[in-house]
């Protein structure tokens, strides 16, 4: 079977272009659903938001208050801040009605009430105020979380039949620019020569190849990484596998000062507008058709993850779980450690389970949050689905996950918002949500160069795109490694090394100044290399270092 790629594109601009291809390139409008009635539905519904100005009008009520300062950054009074939903509503009209009449409007309008609807909850969650209530966060009981190890393996007469209704998506919105890389970071190399994205296809190949079955991949883009990885994706043409792509939305920054969106055009500079974290991620899929298009299909379940987490993989034990448990919504969870304290965790809220970011928790309770002894895991942002569930509650508008409110600079200098949501969070929405704590080795993100050094290493295998422990590590832990500023970027990381040092014994490794290493490096125990400003330490090819601590001054030249 050709590859099949599928562009659901509303990227950039007001636009939003359906189509299904046979192959990558083909721009054929095929939608799946009428995107012009959705979008008058849903703007009706987002006008009818209009009458929350009026049962909430102690919103706009209380600027004018001694309190104003509680509610808003600024007490300076203007137009916007004494009536912010109904400005705001009309600013986006008015940027609306800037795109001719057709599919375009009705796309960008549809993404601008999502907007609006997310700045009244907004407004509302300001006025309250603190709504957290630490004494009735509970850990989570059993029931809340259940235990992968207690799983049966799934019957081989089953596997297919149950792989057959699973699509998988990527979130892929991310840039590479915190490793010093350019474009989406799926595009960056990880090991032997592929990327995040190449291992991923593999993954998805193979699985459908010991199956026969043909599960979808799916890729969550941003505006700032759906070019590229559409240039990208084109080397799959020939592959095996049916890969989409659609668009996550595309919001205004606000004013901190005025509350009235930066953009004052659709298109905006390019600093007015940002992604809305994941947790668009339902109002996207059913507003691109995508949604309705993979249920047509027989699809019912959805494994969502990071596109940087390789320990990510399809696993069909937990995918079994979820459709013999009835749950709608399961989210994989980890043992916490030392390194993961500031991870959002599931909780039990007054009898309901939840997710609580570092984020939500008030100031005097932070160090029970990051106690390992009260909350033992944390969210991996593995997430399986249920399709049905989640065009119910997109129907029903009942997806109202907490506002995370991100503060920015822009280029000018001006402080702006971001409101973000998190996918995770509307675990509370879903009929029988729950976690399940798995393994370790389903949580293997990339965050830093720290993180692709293990990659890279001989500490791991690599079968089939997936990433798995060396069996010939004696202890089933991995280590901590600690590498400095110098090593930070991508390509001054690959620079200070000839190749990566064999770290089968290593426990822990901290590394700071300008180090190099040479060949068949071997780091055993703990390792600790300081090189003090204007020093350099070359650590020799073939070395042998077993809980040393190494420092000053060791260059080698050539000669």
């Amino acid at each position: 079977m050709a590859s099949s790629m599928h562009k659901l594109d509303t990227s950039r601009t007001p636009a939003i272009n359906i189509t299904s291809a046979k192959s990558a390139g083909d721009d054929t409008p095929s939608s799946p659903t009428d995107l012009r009635a959705r979008a008058a539905l849903e703007h009706s519904r987002a006008l009818s938001l209009m009458g929350f100005q009026e049962t909430t009008s102690n919103i706009a009520a209380a600027v004018s208050t001694p309190d104003a300062a509680k509610i808003f950054a600024k007490p300076r009074l203007t137009l916007a801040t004494l009536h912010p939903p109904q400005t705001m509503r009309n600013e986006l009209n008015r940027i609306v009605d800037m795109v001719p009449e057709g599919p375009q409007r009705s796309a960008f309008a549809l993404e601008m009430d999502g907007f609006y609807s997310l700045f009244v909850r907004f407004l509302a969650q300001k006025s309250r105020g603190q709504t957290l209530n630490w004494k009735d966060v509970k850990s989570p009981g059993p029931d809340m979380i259940r235990k992968y190890k207690d799983f049966p393996k799934v019957p081989e007469n089953k596997q297919a039949d149950i792989l057959s209704k699973l699509a998988v998506l990527k979130l892929n919105g991310g840039l590479g620019t915190t490793m010093g890389c350019v474009g989406p970071k799926s595009a960056i190399e990880v090991r032997d020569g592929m990327t995040f994205l190449d291992l991923t296809v593999r993954q998805i190949e193979y699985l459908n190849e010991q199956n026969k079955v043909d599960v979808p991949l799916i890729l969550m883009n941003s505006f700032n990484t759906d070019d590229d990885t559409h240039r990208i994706i084109q080397k799959y043409k020939g592959h095996k596998i049916k890969l989409m792509t659609f668009n996550q939305s595309r919001f205004p920054r606000i004013s901190k000062d005025s509350l009235l969106p930066m953009p004052k055009s659709p298109e905006g500079k390019s600093g007015d507008w940002y992604p809305p974290g994941h947790g668009d991620l339902f109002e996207a899929l059913a507003n691109s058709g995508l949604l309705d298009q993979l249920l047509d299909q027989g699809k019912e379940y959805l494994f969502v993850s990071n596109v940087d987490n390789l320990g990510a993989t399809v696993d069909t034990t937990i995918l079994n779980h979820f459709v013999d448990s009835g749950a709608e919504f399961i989210m994989e969870v980890t043992d916490k450690t030392k390194a993961d304290v500031k991870g959002g965790t599931l909780i039990d809220y007054d009898g309901s389970v939840r997710l609580l970011e570092i984020a939500q928790v008030p100031s005097a309770y932070v160090d029970d949050f990051k106690s390992i002894k009260k909350f033992q895991i944390f969210n991996t942002n593995n997430l399986w689905i249920n399709l049905k569930a989640i065009r119910r509650l997109v129907d029903a508008d009942a997806l109202n996950m907490e506002i995370i409110v991100n503060n920015k600079t822009d280029a000018s200098g001006e402080k702006v918002l971001q409101l973000e949501t998190a996918v995770g969070a509307s675990i509370k929405h879903f009929e029988n949500a729950h976690g399940v704590n798995v393994p370790r080795s389903r949580f293997l993100p990339v965050k830093s160069t720290s993180d692709l050094f293990l990659i890279m290493s001989d500490l791991y295998k690599l079968e089939h795109g997936e990433l798995r422990l060396n069996p010939a590590r004696l202890f089933n832990n991995v280590p901590l490694v600690k590498l400095g500023d110098h090593f930070k970027k991508v390509q001054h990381f690959l620079q200070r090394f000839q190749t990566i040092p064999h770290i089968l014994g290593l426990d822990h490794l901290t590394v700071t100044g300008d180090v190099t290493f040479g060949h068949d490096v071997v780091l055993e125990g703990t390792v600790i290399i300081v090189a003090n400003q204007g020093s350099r330490i070359d650590v020799p090819s073939g070395s042998i270092l077993n809980d040393k601590v190494v420092s000053g001054n060791l260059r080698i030249l050539d000669h």
